[in-house]
């Protein structure tokens, strides 16, 4: 009886905990929603190397380990794009084949990340000896759990390991996923096409504006027509007035 007292008191403490960590999770993914800053989320089977590649792309120095499990917290870097676009980076915890239910709350941070990402980079071992089963397996529990709800954020999906890999199975993997990116977090192979493509697959931020352009910057009119849209236009003596709505590059 006494142990079972002392197991309680323990669980209800760890609980108190996760509450107040929730709580910190909340307020800082408000602040980046505020700032209006996307959010890439890392998923994948557990051991595919989701933390090599947070370090690779970010330099994050986040702890790599072959092990199961060897992340147990959310980890979150910023990270900016060729064209100066910053945005957040989230390693998350490894999934497994048939998660119990009664490990959903210490999952829950990373389910949280994963349902408010903007984009989801799904990292895949290409050197395991069944890389499409791990893809499945993923999927699987994201849908279980109930993870994403309403909208299922755009997926990217990222073959890693390819140093390790043979090339016949590389081949395979090329002719099932075709759009998938192919890297080596270990060498840094096909990193700089993976931040291209995350590049892509972010959200471009729409700032709405009214400016008064000179006639002098005619060019400049005309990439706001070309990228953003035009709500109202007239031509004064002075330069054209315009209200538009254009991406953040633009407006800058």
């Amino acid at each position: 009886e006494l142990d079972r007292r002392r197991i309680r008191r323990r669980m209800s403490k760890l609980r108190r905990e996760i509450a107040g960590m929730q709580t910190v999770r909340d307020t800082k993914r408000t602040s980046r929603r505020r700032n209006e800053v996307p959010g890439v989320a890392i998923v994948g089977y557990t051991n595919a190397g989701k933390s090599s590649l947070l370090n690779a792309i970010t330099g994050a120095g986040v702890l790599v380990q072959d092990a199961l499990f060897a992340t147990l917290d959310p980890t979150t870097r910023r990270d900016r794009t060729a064209d100066g676009r910053e945005y957040t980076l989230t390693d998350t915890v490894g999934f497994v084949r048939h998660l119990p239910h009664q490990l959903v709350e210490a999952f829950r941070s990373t389910l949280e990340e994963v349902a408010m990402a903007d984009l989801l980079v799904h990292v895949v071992d290409g050197s395991d000896q069944m890389p499409e089963e791990q893809i499945s397996a993923v999927r699987e529990v994201l849908a279980e759990i109930g993870a994403i709800k309403d909208r299922m954020p755009p997926e990217l999906v990222v073959v890693n390991k390819t140093d390790a890999a043979g090339d016949l199975a590389l081949a395979r993997l090329r002719h099932v996923l075709t759009d998938a990116v192919f890297v080596s977090a270990h060498t840094g192979a096909g990193i700089d096409r993976l931040r291209d493509r995350i590049a892509d697959g972010l959200p471009r931020t729409v700032v709405e504006m009214r400016l008064l352009l000179p006639y002098t910057e005619g060019a400049l009119a005309a990439r706001v027509h070309e990228n953003g849209e035009v709500l109202e236009e007239r031509h004064l003596p002075e330069g054209t007035r315009m209200h538009a709505r254009v991406p953040a590059e633009l407006a800058a």
